[in-house]
């Protein structure tokens, strides 16, 4: 089984990449969904972080979004300290679904994550392939997207790591600037993995 992360700033269109794929049946473990899942249901996790911010970080089965998000945004030791907690459970957590699917014979599966570098994920997967698109497209693409100015698009973008160090480290580069087809870029892509039958 291959393992193929799969990254990009926001804006580039790595989730319509995802979709994609799993269009095509080939599985993808979003990290997002997966971790807000995991801070609900684990109990490593919820132990931790009851430790760290007190019981009311959750609410019942809830997260108390306000308290966390508080805190998270606050500084920069204080978002790596939940991270510690966080990510290693995901990273986890995406080993055993690849190989319960490695198991049922698949050859391929993804990992969709905007932080694949700076988490550590990259080190879970077999391939990476960085989703790039020029910056004032991606900028015109999260303001439409999310209904937030363009200030405040630039500021999320620069608190994120380098496009270009991105593509510097990924296997793969698909240009998704609404000029070049997505779809044969990605299907040439999941051809030189030696997948071809996973996108048939």
């Amino acid at each position: 089984m291959i393992k193929l992360g799969i990254t990009g700033g926001i804006g580039s269109g790595k989730s319509y990449v995802s979709r994609l794929l799993e269009s095509w049946g080939i599985p993808v473990y979003d990290t997002d969904r997966e971790a807000k899942r995991l801070t609900l249901t684990h109990p490593e996790i919820r132990r931790e972080l009851i430790a760290l911010l007190g019981e009311e970080v959750y609410c019942g089965q809830q997260l108390n979004k306000t308290l966390l998000a508080g805190y998270l945004f606050a500084s920069r030791a204080h978002a790596e300290r939940v991270n510690h907690i966080i990510h290693p459970r995901v990273y986890e957590d995406f080993l055993l679904w690849a190989d319960g699917l490695k198991q049922q014979g698949r050859e391929l599966v993804g990992m969709e994550s905007a932080i694949l570098f700076e988490s550590g994920f990259d080190r879970a997967v077999d391939r990476v392939l960085m989703v790039y698109a020029p910056l004032e497209i991606r900028i015109s693409r999260a303001m439409e997207r999310d209904g937030v100015p363009e200030e405040r698009v630039r500021e999320r973008i620069a608190a994120q790591m380098d496009e270009e160090l991105k593509c510097k480290r990924a296997d793969f580069i698909l240009t998704n600037d609404g000029i070049n087809p997505v779809e044969p870029q990605l299907r040439q892509i999941i051809q030189e993995l030696g997948c071809i039958k996973a996108c048939k």
